[in-house]
């Protein structure tokens, strides 16, 4: 099936306002909210990240520069031959140790300047001869086993170590370990841990103007210190790919440290895209509610303008569409002095002259018409008046021949039966009887060629109990079994049969008039159904044609009639009636 080229011309006037409406106003509004608020989120997240890189830069520098400080403090200690000295010297009695402490070691506390980022200053020696107490310790198996020292004792080179220093399990801090090793006199191994203050540590990494968390990552990317509180960094070293992220979490990277001690380390921060542009989000409903007013005001506007002529428009086509019912309504509006209104105006013209028209017609069509009903009627009459006598004479003959074969008694019978078809035949002034009337016509019929063929003939008769009382046009079915009997079984020598059903199917009633006669050749069907349609004087085939032709008067074009035929095989009769319009 070829499809219908699209033409504009075809869209519904409403339709066409809609369709001006969203690409004019709604679309252009929308498009315009959503691109400056995508340019906004844009420009927000762009700053937001800037903000968060200096920041994250602000807790390197500040990292570095207390690590600085520790650093600075070691490389004094590292040259100091004086405390070098305290530490290496082995003492003979206690109060030796105590008169060389108080001049090298609590002088050097107590002139040293006091730095808030440094909690302690520890010195480790494993010299047997000192009293570990006041900030020196023993260098115990423990230390000398654990991985720092170790590293620490396998460079030549004495810089420092920055160590991650627990302090309970909800505080930790670094600490700084160098080897004091600087001097030739250097016999015994002497350790200084400069341990920073955990609160310095916390105050830096937990900076406010950085609103994700913040991760100090050493040179194999584990974690070192974080703000993130559900994470057990403590405890054991945590790399940072195995930490949890969305895929809406911004990971920013400062530089690397520039200490050669803390070399590929820096400081990481996450940020989740929410946290950044929250302040965005709380703005969003602000350009919504302006979104609303840009879109609610045009479209009042053009609402009210579109009412104005719309409805007027719809109630010119509903008049205009009642003018196919014969329905002359005038417009009820006021003479507006628009296009519509005018258009209003001349549709009322209009109509007072058309019903002008029809009356000044009116008569004639009434007077046309009844001489079309009256032609029908005697159309009607004249195919009735073919039918009685036809039919008679072949009943009529076959009691003549039957009565010289049989006694009184039968031939009663079958004049009864022959009375009541006459009878029948004088009240055509019925038009319509019920399938019940017609199915004892029918079987009186049969009875007389029964008895005119005997065992030659037999018969089936079946009605749906739902159709005995459905209205039929008067003898609409008895011409085709008088056909199916007459030209159809007569020339059989044996085993005639006539069926006849008829069922009610849906809307529609539905007779099957079955044979196993003579049938007929392709030809002769053709001729038969060809004749049908001439509306010329009946001739032959009276029966076949009589019915036809009253069912088309009745009925027009709302029955359906069929019918199939072979030669030496018989014939088949389909009639189907509409039902639910005959006349009660």
């Amino acid at each position: 099936m070829k499809r219908a080229k699209f033409n504009f011309h075809n869209v519904r006037l409403s339709n066409k306002l809609l369709i001006m409406y969203i690409l004019s106003v709604f679309i252009p509004i929308v498009l315009t909210n959503i691109i400056f608020y995508s340019v906004t989120i844009n420009n927000v997240k762009k700053q937001q990240i800037h903000d968060s890189e200096l920041a994250l830069r602000q807790i390197r520098n500040d990292f570095g520069k207390i690590i600085d400080d520790a650093v600075g403090i070691s490389s004094s200690l590292y040259t100091n031959a004086k405390i070098n000295l305290f530490l290496e010297k082995d003492y003979l009695t206690d109060v030796d140790y105590v008169e060389n402490y108080d001049m090298y070691l609590r002088t050097f506390n107590q002139s040293s300047p006091i730095n808030p980022s440094i909690n302690s200053i520890r010195f480790y020696t494993d010299n047997s001869t000192v009293i570990y107490s006041g900030g020196v310790y023993p260098l115990t198996n423990d230390i000398k086993k654990s991985n720092w020292y170790k590293h620490d004792m396998e460079r030549s080179a004495a810089s420092p170590i920055v160590l991650h220093s627990p302090i309970d399990n909800q505080t930790s801090t670094f600490s700084l370990m160098r080897r004091l090793d600087y001097f030739n006199f250097n016999n015994k191994q002497k350790v200084v841990k400069i341990e920073l203050n955990p609160s310095t540590i916390e105050s830096i990494f937990h900076n406010v103007t950085f609103k994700g968390n913040v991760y100090l990552l050493n040179a194999e990317d584990e974690i070192a210190y974080t703000t993130q509180e559900d994470l057990a960094w403590r405890k054991k070293f945590i790399h940072f790919s195995s930490v949890s992220k969305t895929n809406r979490t911004v990971i920013l990277k400062s530089p690397a440290l520039n200490q050669a001690f803390l070399r590929n380390w820096k400081v990481v921060g996450t940020i989740s895209e929410k946290t950044m542009l929250n302040t965005v989000y709380k703005s969003g409903q602000f350009i919504i509610y302006l979104a609303i007013i840009n879109i609610l005001i045009p479209s009042i506007i053009i609402i009210l303008i579109n009412r104005s002529f719309l409805n007027r428009l719809h109630r010119i086509l509903r008049h205009v569409k009642k003018l196919g019912d014969q329905n002359f309504e005038r417009i009820p509006d006021p003479e507006y002095t628009d296009e519509i209104g005018q258009l209003s105006s001349e549709f009322n013209r209009m109509t007072k002259k058309i019903k002008e028209l029809i009356h000044d017609v009116f008569l004639a069509n009434i007077q046309k018409q009844d001489l079309e009903i009256k032609r029908n009627r005697a159309q009607l009459s004249a195919l009735q008046s073919q039918i009685n006598p036809h039919f008679l004479f072949n009943a009529l003959e076959t009691i003549r021949m039957r009565s010289l074969m049989k006694d009184e008694q039968e031939t009663a019978k079958i004049i009864h039966n022959m009375a009541k078809i006459f009878r029948n035949s004088l009240t055509w002034g019925k038009d319509f009887v019920t399938v019940r009337d017609e199915i004892n016509l029918i079987m009186s019929f049969l009875e007389i060629q029964k008895y005119r063929f005997g065992d030659k003939l037999s018969y089936e008769i079946h009605v749906d109990e739902a159709a005995e009382n459905c209205l039929i046009p008067n003898m609409a079915i008895l011409p085709f079994i008088e056909n199916a009997s007459i030209h159809g079984i007569e020339p059989l020598k044996e085993d005639g049969e006539i069926k006849v059903t008829i069922t009610l199917e849906k809307d529609l009633l539905c007779f099957c008039i079955e044979d196993n006669g003579t049938g007929m050749t392709q030809v002769k069907k053709e001729e038969l159904l060809a004749s049908l349609e001439m509306d010329e004087e009946i001739g032959e085939n009276v029966g076949i044609k009589n019915v036809y032709y009253r069912l088309r008067l009745y009925y027009r074009n709302q029955f359906q009639f069929t019918f199939q035929s072979e030669k030496q095989k018989g014939t088949v009769v389909m009639i189907q009636l509409p039902y639910n319009l005959v006349l009660s």
